[in-house]
């Protein structure tokens, strides 16, 4: 999956490798250099993944509700960021696969940070991994 401008331009991509309990998702930036790695939690209520850098440190973890409708990121017990499913009516619910989601980043992270991007390679996570 990737994530492009609307001019086409390749922003990040996540790879999943075939797993039967447990998915490790990489990201990829622009020019296919691993940035982090989502590493699901086996046994999680509404799924958790812990985040880390392309050296395998730990940046925050990303904790779904059981509903599956909501995910927040936390770094050091403090949200950094939240992702929701925006509902988007009864026809587009039942009769497509299509999902909307919305994603606020904290104020308080960086542009710069590391874990910006990862924040945004989330949603693709989130879809490939819980919701497929």
């Amino acid at each position: 999956m990737e994530i492009k401008t609307p001019n086409g331009e390749k922003i990040l991509s996540v790879k999943r490798g075939v797993t039967f309990f447990r998915s490790d998702v990489e990201v990829f930036d622009e020019k296919d250099r691993l940035i982090g790695l989502f590493k699901q939690k086996f046994w999680s209520f509404g799924g958790k993944f812990e985040i880390d850098d392309k050296n395998g440190n730990s940046i925050c973890t990303l904790q779904g509700k059981w509903t599956g409708w909501d995910f927040k990121f936390m770094k050091a017990e403090k949200e950094i960021a939240h992702v929701s499913k925006k509902w988007t009516g009864i026809g587009k619910e039942f009769f497509t696969s299509a999902d909307n989601y919305v994603l606020e980043i904290d104020n308080s992270v960086p542009q710069d940070d590391v874990v910006r991007p990862l924040i945004m390679a989330a949603i693709m996570c989130i879809d490939m991994v819980l919701k497929e």
